[in-house]
């Protein structure tokens, strides 16, 4: 399996040097077709309510949002015929100029989505679009920080294991990142056994399935102890100095993850690390 289609979401050309950073290697090696979206606000957003004396909308700001659409789409476009790769640019506008929004129906139509974590410092940058695109679309997801500046390379991987669906279906839709990498690493938090096996035995079948692919990987068992899951992850990441994470995606009811957060969420917030999302 090759990501023949790549959906990526660009906000500006801030990210998408970042994304496309991150997908021009395989996307050139794998002869992919690049998608990229890009979403302005919509005039309707600027028009006043009706009424006597409403003024007119202004429409410096409808002309500065065209001409920040064609000047993404002319560097996309460079970008991409200078590395040789198959591209297109799919350009929207919506009330709320949302481009990870704009893209769901693309996505439905390609192997992966790469698009930017979530910036807090940049306005309107909302991490419940990104959790939209990765929970309504039913493909993998690859975010990329906000805080990367250098070129992007995939050879340390830590898969973080769980025996369960999500975790299952990121495994194998990370495949062909898997099967470049240099070290793959299996890491159970907290593993619990079940009544047919234990913890480190699920983990073991699923680095058997991943050696018939000539992924050779290795299995560390660890215990959070008194730190979040998510922050066990990430030291383990940092220790191993990983060049991205393999996870699967869990939702929960909104009303809980604003109480008591959620692995998943966190992570996606508070990453450093190019991570691999399936759910």
């Amino acid at each position: 399996m090759d990501y023949r289609t790549i959906v990526t979401v660009i906000r500006s050309q801030e990210d998408g040097n970042r994304v496309m950073n991150a997908i021009t290697p395989f996307a050139r090696a794998n002869e992919s077709h690049v998608i990229a979206v890009h979403a302005e606000t919509s005039a309707l957003a600027y028009m006043p309510v009706a009424g006597v004396g409403a003024a007119a909308y202004d429409e410096a700001i409808i002309e500065a949002n065209k001409e920040r659409m064609d000047e993404l789409q002319t560097w996309f476009n460079g970008h991409c015929e200078k590395e040789g790769i198959s591209h297109e640019f799919r350009g929207f506008e919506n009330f709320m100029g949302d481009s990870a929004m704009s893209a769901i129906t693309s996505a439905f139509a390609c192997d992966l989505v790469v698009t930017q974590q979530s910036d807090p410092s940049t306005p309107g940058d909302s991490a419940d679009d990104i959790e939209a695109l990765l929970f309504e679309t039913g493909r993998p997801l690859l975010l990329i920080p906000y805080t990367c500046t250098d070129e992007i390379k995939f050879n340390k991987v830590v898969i973080a294991w769980k025996d369960s669906k999500e975790a299952a279906r990121a495994v194998f839709d990370a495949l062909p990142i898997l099967m470049s990498a240099s070290f793959v690493e299996i890491l159970v938090i907290d593993g619990e056994d079940d009544a047919e096996k234990s913890a480190i035995m699920n983990a073991a079948e699923i680095a058997a399935a991943l050696d018939r692919h000539k992924i050779k990987v290795e299995i560390r068992n660890e215990q959070s102890g008194s730190v979040p899951v998510s922050a066990a992850i990430e030291n383990r990441l940092s220790d191993f100095g990983a060049d991205l994470l393999v996870m699967g995606a869990y939702s929960r009811p909104r009303i809980a993850e604003r109480i008591f957060g959620g692995v998943t969420s966190t992570i996606m917030q508070t990453m450093v690390t190019p991570t691999f999302l399936s759910h």
